[in-house]
């Protein structure tokens, strides 16, 4: 396989990104967060893609995006995205040339914005550029801030699919031990939701299947804690203690699924395709281009817990689940 990151053209497709900082560096604390959470919001609305869920740690990212296929944009509608991302001041010059007597110099600026729409790397570049620019100048630093391109998983848009990435997401801080609750993180979609951001509210919406929040919220509810829907039903909800967890993976047993969404799960980061076994197989058949001439079938089966009918397209033999690490005392 010659890539890890993949991209569907011209249909509706979903990614899981993930993107770390130089070396690991434990760089953002709650005023970064807050600024990264505010540029990705305006970025992706200005891109045209939806962000179904995110999590901000302190030295990595998650962003669970759906980018719609291209569709044309009206001047009116170029001059609203850019206000929502420049500012008014900046709308106003842009329209003033979109509407101005030079042709030529309009089509030209028409062009460089209508080009950075509907475009997974394009989105995903603009959010850790803007961010990198104001935590450079804010800390008085220089030179690159991130560890090298984003990863990504292209997942199936349906709703199996989807809640499982989103859940993983949305309980990085819980993995972490920086709250005993998603919902008290304001660093994540699910914490923006249950604190009444609508765009968040919206982005679970499109997840679950359900315009009605109180529909949504208590169905991913289950999703993240399993059928106690609470930190204090951990135990009754099948979440084992990390040393447990370890000495079933050990003997090849299979754990339960709220504790091994309390794991790192590197099919999530490194699958390069997760979704349906067929999901998988079609994306196998129409992009032979990446595997290896002697692969005769696209998908893989996922390991350690009860993932339903999801498969992967790399087949990852070890650490596929990696249990977290006792907090220090």
């Amino acid at each position: 396989m010659r890539t890890r990151r993949v991209k569907v053209l011209g249909q509706s497709a979903c990614y899981h990104v993930i993107s770390r900082t130089a070396g690991g560096l434990h760089l953002f604390g709650p005023t970064e967060k807050e600024v990264f959470r505010k540029i990705i919001r305006k970025v992706a609305r200005f891109c045209g893609v939806e962000v179904l869920t995110f999590c901000i740690m302190s030295n990595h990212v998650h962003l669970l995006l759906k980018v719609p296929p291209p569709s044309p944009v009206t001047d009116e509608n170029l001059i609203e995205r850019t206000k929502r991302l420049y500012g008014a001041t900046r709308a106003q010059e842009i329209k003033a040339v979109l509407r101005g007597p030079d042709a030529a110099e309009a089509a030209r600026l028409r062009s460089s914005l209508t080009r950075r729409l509907f475009d997974l790397s394009v989105c995903v570049k603009e959010i850790k550029q803007r961010f990198s620019i104001w935590y450079n100048r804010t800390h008085n630093r220089y030179g690159t801030l991130w560890a090298d391109r984003y990863k990504s998983v292209l997942v199936e848009g349906r709703r199996n699919s989807l809640q499982t990435v989103a859940a993983y997401i949305d309980l990085n801080p819980i993995r972490a031990g920086m709250a005993n609750d998603p919902k008290d993180y304001r660093y994540c979609g699910y914490g923006e939701a249950c604190g009444g951001v609508r765009s968040a509210r919206e982005g679970l919406g499109t997840i679950m299947e359900s315009r009605d929040w109180r529909t949504t919220a208590s169905e991913y509810r289950l999703m993240l804690y399993g059928k106690g829907s609470g930190p204090a039903a951990l135990g009754t909800g099948g979440v084992l203690p990390a040393e447990e967890a370890r000495r079933v993976m050990a003997k090849g047993g299979c754990l339960p699924l709220p504790s091994a969404l309390r794991c790192r799960v590197r099919y999530f980061s490194d699958g390069m395709v997760l979704g349906s076994r067929s999901f998988v197989e079609n994306f196998f058949q129409t992009r032979r281009d990446l595997f290896s001439k002697a692969r005769r079938s696209g998908a893989r089966p996922m390991r350690g817990s009860e993932w339903g009918d999801l498969s992967v397209a790399r087949d990852l033999r070890r650490e596929t689940l990696i249990p977290p690490q006792p907090a220090p005392p």
